[in-house]
């Protein structure tokens, strides 16, 4: 990435929350990893992304951060194709201590990763950028503003 006005690994390296769009305007909003230059996401039986998926592997998905008191607005926009792959449980923690920090003793149950040998009903959704849209459309605040 050449030309961006401002550091996208950073910014996609920080626990944002994006929301992603599948066949038939399904949006969900995800916690996700950039890695490999890709997005991944965490999908199981409990959701329904990896059958959308595996039926229109098209994606869209928006990243964006608004700070009204600094006007400070970025936003990614990819556009791509998705699979789903094997549950990788290094890949899972890396993920997870981003969003949790390191120490999983204080982490709530819901979001301990499985044990090996125990992922059988969990996978990646490997979402590919084709396009990525990079933009700051930060502004001057009008009221508040440092």
């Amino acid at each position: 990435m050449t030309d961006v006005p401002f550091d996208v690994e950073k910014f996609l390296r920080q626990p944002l929350v994006a929301r992603v769009a599948t066949g038939k305007r399904i949006v969900r909003p995800v916690w996700f990893l950039w890695e490999d230059e890709a997005f991944w996401i965490f999908s199981g039986k409990w959701s329904r992304l990896t059958d959308r998926l595996r039926s229109d592997s098209a994606f869209e998905l928006v990243v964006d951060t608004c700070d009204i008191r600094t006007g400070r607005t970025l936003q990614v926009i990819a556009r791509g194709h998705g699979s789903v792959v094997e549950f990788d449980f290094d890949r899972a923690r890396r993920k997870l201590v981003r969003y949790l920090g390191p120490d999983e003793s204080l982490w709530d149950d819901r979001f301990r990763p499985p044990k090996e040998g125990a992922a059988k009903d969990i996978w990646w959704a490997k979402l590919v950028p084709d396009t990525l849209w990079i933009s700051d459309q930060s502004f001057k605040p009008s009221i508040g503003g440092s």
